[in-house]
């Protein structure tokens, strides 16, 4: 087994095993993270799992400073990710689950890694969600390839109705997990939601990653994380509606 495949076995057996592990520690290159994150994802899908789209991080300004890289981050998303809209969720299949608002993006149709195609073409849909994350780390304490190389800390996702396509600029956003409440602006996501997919695709053709019609790409936290416990969960984009979800 190759290092980068023994890399991976760690995080996939932390992640069935509800298990927090170090670091993977020094020497590995951003490309050698996400091939991990490939070969995570090739066990997941061997064992029945199917892609549904993919996720953004570090789109977030002050989060890119706190951890010194220029530009966002990419992971995967399934089928067994995916909850429905006001489902209950059981918080025991996490380790130590977060949960914030995003905006999702539907894609209409296939875009290869080099494809010179306009990706704004390409979207037929926008909806408020929510975003399980969960790193597979202790104290959720990672480096900029720890996180890349655990699939971007994804752990679920929720979307709510879809909409037409719009501008979603500085839309105000409200997340409310029991007594917490957050308010922010679509405008977090790299100053505008739409600005994520055009990062994306950079991120795409850098690693060849290909992307299909009807998968979703989540473009991004609007607030800061907050943890995912007991209740109902909710997020409301003004002009999108709400999506829900029950931690139980």
């Amino acid at each position: 087994m190759s290092t980068l495949e023994a890399l991976a076995e760690r995080l996939d057996v932390a992640q069935l095993s509800r298990t927090a592990i170090p670091s993977l520690g020094d020497g590995l290159g951003i490309g050698d993270a996400y091939a991990v994150q490939s070969a995570v994802l090739a066990r997941r899908t061997a064992r029945g799992e199917r892609l549904t789209g993919v996720k953004l991080g570090f789109t977030s300004k002050a989060k890119m400073a706190q951890m010194g890289v220029s530009e966002v981050i990419l992971g995967r998303l399934t089928d067994a990710m995916r909850s429905d809209d006001g489902a209950d969720v059981v918080l025991s299949r996490f380790i130590h689950p977060r949960i914030e608002p995003e905006i999702a993006f539907r894609l209409s149709r296939d875009i290869e890694s080099d494809d010179p195609t306009d990706i704004e073409s390409c979207v037929d849909a926008v909806a408020p969600a929510l975003e399980i994350i969960d790193s597979r780390y202790r104290d959720f304490r990672f480096t900029h390839v720890d996180v890349v190389a655990d699939n971007t800390s994804a752990a679920g996702y929720v979307i709510g109705a879809w909409h037409p396509v719009q501008d979603l600029t500085n839309r105000a956003v409200r997340l409310l997990s029991g007594r917490t409440e957050l308010v922010g602006s679509t405008a977090a996501i790299l100053g505008a939601p739409v600005r994520a997919l055009h990062a994306l695709r950079g991120v795409c053709r850098d690693h060849r990653i290909p992307l299909r019609a009807g998968q979703i790409v989540l473009a991004g936290a609007v607030t800061a994380a907050v943890p995912f416990t007991r209740g109902v969960t909710t997020c409301d984009v003004a002009g999108l509606g709400m999506v829900t979800v029950r931690g139980v």
